[in-house]
């Protein structure tokens, strides 16, 4: 078996469908390939599907320059951008259900509860938000989204959002109040050895050089940058950094 593993999405839907192309993941009309349907190939994606990272983002997203978030147009065009790949997404993902895991991240959870409001001094995103001028995710889409797993063991690889102890799977309070899940990779990276995992890969953390990649597991928000993981389960594991 190999897997396929993309870091963050964050609404950047062309960089995966290309990614899925040069894998020789996706067929005509966005239908997966026979690798992923035999499970000869899984593809797992790390969660944050929703809320592009920067205004910039929004942008390439929405056509508009520049992105005002607290414009109601600006909201709806940027939902409903989201939720036309989304749908595509879902179906992909329906077609190939052994074959294509999606974990859920923070980013997700909170489209789908409505709360908290994420984002920065700099940038909210609203797009779900009909209160606030958005548009709300279509029923069919949260409960597609709802029924996304926390994490995933694959051949003793871990997979998760943030990292590999369960209180960093949980996006309470206490998950935003604490740096913890931008810091355990370095403060406490023997987490993984600790849960008896072969190996760990993770999102969450931005990372801004490319995937990071240490003997016990793998850092790979780095979608912006192109960059996605291969790897072999296999005794013995292997670990590839790939670009596109």
């Amino acid at each position: 078996m190999r897997i396929v593993a993309v870091g963050d999405l964050h609404a950047n839907f062309p960089a995966l469908w290309r990614i899925l192309k040069a894998e020789g993941l996706l067929g005509p009309a966005f239908q997966p390939t026979e690798a992923l349907r035999s499970g000869e190939t899984r593809l797992v994606l790390l969660g944050d599907l929703v809320h592009p990272k920067t205004p910039k983002d929004y942008e390439r997203l929405t056509g508009l320059s520049p992105f005002d978030p607290e414009d109601p147009l600006h909201l709806r065009l940027a939902a409903g951008a989201q939720i036309r790949e989304l749908f595509r997404l879902k179906e992909f993902q329906e077609s190939a259900p052994e074959g294509v895991i999606i974990l859920l991240g923070n980013h997700d959870e909170a489209a789908l509860k409505g709360d908290p409001i994420l984002g920065n001094r700099h940038l909210l995103h609203l797009e779900f938000h009909p209160e606030r001028g958005g548009k709300p995710l279509p029923e069919p889409l949260k409960a597609w989204m709802a029924g996304f797993p926390r994490e995933v063991v694959l051949e003793g690889v871990h997979f998760a959002h943030v990292g590999p102890v369960p209180w960093l799977q949980t996006y309470d309070e206490l998950f935003y109040a604490h740096s913890e899940p931008k810091t355990w990779w370095f403060m406490t990276p023997d987490y993984v050895e600790r849960m008896g995992f072969r190996f760990g890969v993770y999102g969450h953390t931005p990372m801004r050089e490319g995937i990071l990649l240490k003997e016990r597991f793998a850092l790979i928000d780095a979608l912006d940058l192109g960059e996605y993981l291969e790897i072999w389960p296999e005794d013995p594991l292997r670990v590839r950094v790939r670009k596109v």
